[in-house]
């Protein structure tokens, strides 16, 4: 798949809060956590999560995009993004093995226990023989993501050294403020994650989206510190977590902090099998062949 270049940089990211000076205060007692060093988070590995079951679209990541596998589209944008050095794909399913083997792709096999892509990228992580200061979740089903944001999201956490984990959001379009598959985000004014829901926040007396109101819409892009990545798969899922089945949600109300930065991205995901001829079409505006 060629990116075009002219296209890549015509998108800007905005980074919340992310100069250092925002961040001294909660540095010293981020170090005793975090173990900060002079090169602080230096070492970054790309995982894609994939699993060939489905409620809503089984066998999701190996369906044909343009005539090739939408996990080989997700591979190619981690191998052009700049901030990794090494992009892997976890999975439980031999036939993705398979398929990401053909392609040339670095594999690692994980258990059919894993309960989301998190637990999955921690497994994957422990698997590697090299070791790595951050993780970056890259969905699989998000094929136009852009690389300079994958990298947005890794720097946002490589200058918040109180957070321990990061993430994005873009603008929300009014239309899609009720649809609760489109999860929103409100940020504090340093840029850390305040809440994630599938309903509309804030939610205003009238009970109707206003339309002149800057709603965020949370994209699925996350990058992990990887010793917090550890944690998280041993902490017990949490109330808030189970009733929006919200998994970011576990990391808030343990009380860590969540560096939030705001992209111009347009999202469309692969949920079901009817969005892979939306995303053709926009891939072919897009000259993304």
């Amino acid at each position: 798949m060629a990116l075009s270049s002219s296209s890549s940089s015509q998108k800007t990211w905005i980074v919340h809060g992310i100069l250092a000076g925002t961040a001294i205060a909660a540095a010293i007692g981020a170090r005793a956590y975090l173990g900060r060093s002079r090169k602080f988070r230096s070492r970054v590995v790309g995982i894609i999560p994939a699993r060939y079951a489905s409620s809503r679209f089984e066998g999701k990541p190996l369906v044909q995009i343009l005539g090739k596998p939408m996990i080989q589209l997700a591979s190619t944008l981690g191998n052009v993004a700049q901030i990794s050095s090494l992009t892997v794909v976890a999975t439980d399913d031999e036939r993705i093995a398979d398929c990401c083997r053909g392609f040339g792709a670095d594999v690692i096999m994980t258990s059919e226990s894993c309960r989301n892509g998190t637990e999955r990228c921690n497994e994957a992580l422990e698997k590697l023989e090299k070791k790595y200061d951050v993780v970056v979740n890259i969905q699989g089903d998000e094929p136009l993501i852009e690389p300079e944001i994958i990298d947005g999201v890794v720097k946002a956490l490589q200058v918040a050294p109180d957070a321990v984990f990061s993430t994005a959001v873009t603008s929300l379009k009014p239309e899609d403020g009720l649809d609760p598959n489109r999860v929103k985000c409100v940020v504090d004014n340093r840029g850390y994650a305040i809440y994630f829901s599938r309903g509309l926040i804030p939610y205003n007396k009238s009970g109707k989206v206003n339309p002149d109101f800057p709603y965020m819409l949370h994209l699925g892009i996350q990058s992990f510190d990887s010793k917090f990545l550890k944690v998280y798969s041993e902490l017990q899922p949490t109330p808030l977590q189970l009733e929006e089945d919200l998994e970011q949600l576990k990391v808030l109300e343990n009380g860590y902090k969540m560096k939030v930065i705001k992209v111009d991205h347009e999202a469309h995901g692969v949920d079901t099998p009817d969005d892979v001829e939306k995303i053709e079409s926009l891939m072919r505006e897009r000259n993304l062949l």
